[in-house]
C-alpha cells in the first residue's frame, strides 16, 4: 500500500450506499504549505430516455429492462453505446413503474447471511422469466458505473488517472461482519478496482466534520463522548467517539460501535405503503404484490419530498392500475404530513425510558427468506440497548453511558423532524445533567464520501485521525477438558484472540498456552463477540461469559492432517492472529511440533464457514 500512497495522483473516497453512491476526490500530490481541498465529483448517468446529466449523487438503483420497456439507443452512455441496464435517476424514477425489473437495496442483501450472495437473486421475488443479478453483481455494477465514469472523465489521455490507479476509501456500514466486508471488497475487484481500503461510515461522517470545522477542537473538550447516530436507507448504526488528550493536544479514540441492525429507510418506506394500502382498500381499491412494490417506491418519493418541504401538508401518490385494457388506468392517492409523523416518530422513534430494550417476538417456524429485519422497528428502544451496553463490564451497573454531543448522518436525518425526536429522547435520559448538542453536518448527503477523502489525506499527516481499531474483542470457543457427565454438555470457555481496539493489520501471537486442534473430522469452530469487555488480553479465558459475550458465526469445517495418517488427530498448537487490511479476522493454529503444519480460520464468502488451507 506504501507504494500506492505514493504513486497516487488523487485520494478518492466512494460512499456505496443503499439509497446514494457519492465521490470525493483530492489531489493526492500537493505541497506541505498546501492547503487541501475536497471535492465530489459529479457522476454522469441517464435522467431521463435520452438524456445524460452530471448529478452529486448516483441513486444506487439498476433497471434491467425487458425488450420493450425503453426505446432503442436510449440509455446509450459515453463509455458504453448499448448497455443492458441502467443505473442512476433514470432507473429510480422507472423502476417503480415496473418494480419486478428494478434492483435497490443490495447493499442489505450483501450483508444477509441467509441467502446466498452470488447467486442471481435480485430483484427479489422477480419472475423466473426476467433477468437476475446477484447482491455482489449489483454492487459491482455501481462501482463499474462510477469507474468508467472516472475514467471517462479524467483519464482518456492519461492511463495514470485511471480510477483504479488512486488511492480508494470505499465506505461500509460499520456492523458489516467480516464476510460482508469481503464481499464488498470481491465486488470492487470485479469492477476492476483493486488495492481498496475499507473505512467504516460513522467514522467517514465524523472525519467530514472535523474537516468542515477546522477549529474542532473549540467545539469539544477533553471528556466529551460523541454519539455519531447514523440512520442509512438499510441499517441503523451507532458509534461512539470520546475526545482524549495526548501529548497536551486533544484527541478522539472511538470506543465503541453498535451490532448490526437491519432497520432505516427501506423500513420506513414499507410502514407508509402499508398505511397507504389500507387507505386505499377502506375505499374498496385492493393492491396485489406488483402494485404494492411500486407502492412502496412511491411512498418513498412522497417521504423525501415532505421531509424537505415543511410547509407541505400532502404528496399525490399514483401508481399503474392493472387489467386486460392496453391502456391501464392510475390509482391516485396521496400520503400526508400527519401519516410521516405518526408513522415515523410514534414508529420508529417513540419516546422511551434508557431502560426500554426492543421487544423480543416469537419467531414464526418458516418464514419467507427475505431480508432478516429487525423485529422491532423502534430505533430509539435500539439505541437504549446500546448505551446501556457501554455502562460496564460487571453486568449490575443500570446507568447508561449518555453523550455530550451527537452527530447525525443518513438521509433520513436531513429532516429536523427527525433529529429533533432523538435529540429529545436523549435529553430525557440525560435529565437535569445538560442538554446534548448537536454537531451539525456540513451536507448529510456527501459527508461519507468527503470524510473518506479526508481519512486518506489524515494518513498522509494532513488530517487528524480517530484512534480506535476493533469496537469489539474477540473470542474463540474452547472446549473444557473434563469428564463426560451424563446431561450436563461440556463447558465451552472464551479465549480472546482479538482485544479491543486493535488496528486493522495487526497481528498478535497466543504462545503462552497450547491448544489442541481437532483435524482428520467435521469439527465446529465457535466465534464470540463482546463491545463491553474492553480491558480483556490476548489469550486471557473467560469461563463465565454468558451475559457479556454473544456468539457471532459457528464455522463447521473438516481441517486436514498434515501427516500420512488419516484418523482424526488432536494436535498442538498455538495460535497467530492476524486482522487484515479489508476488517477480517484470520486465526493460524500453527503445530507446536512443527511451524510448517498449520492451519487458517477465516470468514470466507460461503456463509460464514471457514475455509483451510
Amino acid at each position: 500500500m506504501e507504494s500506492k500512497l505514493k504513486e497516487a495522483n488523487y485520494i478518492v473516497g466512494i460512499d456505496l450506499g443503499t439509497t446514494h453512491c457519492v465521490v470525493a476526490y483530492t489531489n493526492a500530490q500537493i505541497d506541505d504549505n498546501e492547503e487541501p481541498e475536497i471535492n465530489i465529483f459529479e457522476i454522469p448517468q441517464i435522467t431521463a430516455p435520452g438524456e445524460l446529466n452530471a448529478l452529486p449523487m448516483l441513486p444506487s438503483f439498476i433497471f434491467l429492462p425487458g425488450e420493450h420497456d425503453t426505446p432503442e439507443g436510449s440509455l446509450t452512455l459515453p463509455w458504453d453505446e448499448k448497455p443492458d441496464l441502467a443505473i442512476g435517476e433514470f432507473a429510480r424514477n422507472r423502476g417503480p413503474d415496473i418494480p419486478n425489473r428494478l434492483v435497490f437495496s443490495a447493499k442489505s442483501w450483501l450483508c444477509h447471511n441467509g441467502v446466498d450472495r452470488t447467486k442471481p437473486i435480485l430483484p427479489w421475488n422477480s419472475p423466473e422469466d426476467t433477468m437476475r443479478i446477484s447482491p455482489v453483481e449489483a454492487s459491482s455494477f455501481l462501482l463499474s458505473h462510477i469507474k468508467n465514469a472516472w475514467d471517462n472523465e479524467f483519464a482518456q489521455d492519461d492511463p495514470d488517472l485511471k480510477l483504479e490507479n488512486q488511492e480508494l476509501y470505499l465506505t461500509v456500514p460499520a456492523s458489516f461482519d467480516a464476510v460482508a466486508r469481503e464481499l464488498t471488497i470481491k465486488s470492487a475487484e470485479s469492477a476492476g478496482l483493486s488495492n481498496m481500503t475499507l473505512l467504516e461510515e460513522p467514522q467517514a461522517a465524523f472525519y467530514s466534520w472535523i474537516e468542515s470545522q477546522k477549529q474542532w477542537r473549540k467545539t469539544v473538550k477533553k471528556g466529551d463522548t460523541i454519539l455519531v447516530f447514523d440512520i442509512g436507507g438499510g441499517t441503523t448504526d451507532f458509534s461512539l467517539i470520546e475526545v482524549i488528550e495526548e501529548e497536551g493536544n486533544l484527541g478522539l479514540k472511538r470506543v465503541s460501535v453498535g451490532n448490526h441492525i437491519l432497520l432505516g429507510g427501506d423500513n420506513m418506506d414499507l410502514a407508509l405503503a402499508y398505511t397507504v394500502q389500507a387507505k386505499l382498500a377502506a375505499k374498496g381499491t385492493k393492491l396485489d404484490a406488483w402494485q404494492f412494490r411500486g407502492l412502496s417506491h412511491r411512498c418513498r418519493e412522497a417521504k423525501e419530498k415532505l421531509l424537505a418541504n415543511p410547509d407541505t401538508e400532502k404528496e399525490p401518490i399514483s401508481i399503474l392500475g392493472r387489467g386486460s385494457s392496453l391502456i391501464k388506468s392510475n390509482i391516485s392517492t396521496e400520503l400526508t404530513r400527519s401519516e410521516i409523523e405518526t408513522i415515523l416518530l410514534e414508529g420508529f422513534l417513540p419516546q422511551c425510558e434508557s431502560s426500554d430494550y426492543p421487544e423480543k417476538k416469537s419467531k414464526v417456524g418458516i418464514r419467507e427468506m427475505g431480508l432478516p429485519y429487525e423485529p422491532d422497528a423502534a430505533i430509539s428502544r435500539h439505541l437504549a440497548q446500546f448505551l446501556g451496553s457501554q455502562s460496564g463490564e460487571d453486568g449490575e451497573s443500570t446507568q447508561s453511558v449518555i453523550p455530550t454531543a451527537t452527530l447525525f448522518n443518513g438521509g433520513v436525518t436531513k429532516s429536523p423532524l427527525i433529529r429533533e425526536r432523538i435529540l429529545s429522547v436523549l435529553n430525557k435520559w440525560k435529565g437535569d445533567a445538560g442538554k446534548i448538542e448537536e454537531l451539525v453536518s456540513s451536507d448529510l448527503d456527501l459527508s461519507v464520501a468527503r470524510g473518506a477523502a479526508y481519512y486518506g489525506l489524515a494518513k498522509r499527516g494532513k488530517g487528524v485521525r480517530i484512534k480506535g481499531g476493533t469496537a469489539h474483542s474477540y473470542y474463540i470457543g474452547i472446549e473444557t477438558s473434563m469428564p463426560a457427565v451424563p446431561g450436563v454438555p461440556t463447558p465451552i470457555k472464551a479465549l480472546c484472540v482479538v482485544p479491543n481496539g486493535q488496528e486493522d493489520g495487526t497481528e498478535i501471537e497466543i504462545r503462552q498456552e497450547e491448544f489442541g486442534l481437532v483435524v482428520g473430522e467435521q469439527a465446529a469452530f465457535h466465534i464470540y463477540g463482546s463491545n463491553s469487555r474492553k480491558t480483556d488480553n490476548a489469550g486471557e479465558v473467560v469461563d463465565d461469559w454468558a451475559s457479556q459475550i454473544e456468539e457471532m458465526a459457528e464455522m463447521d469445517t473438516k481441517l486436514i492432517s498434515g501427516s500420512e495418517n488419516s484418523e482424526t488427530e488432536v494436535i498442538p498448537v498455538w495460535l497467530k492472529i492476524k486482522l487484515t487490511e479489508i476488517g477480517t479476522l484470520e486465526i493460524w493454529c500453527v503445530s507446536r511440533d512443527n511451524e510448517n503444519d498449520r492451519w487458517k480460520l477465516e470468514f470466507n464468502l460461503r456463509n460464514q464457514e471457514n475455509k483451510e488451507d
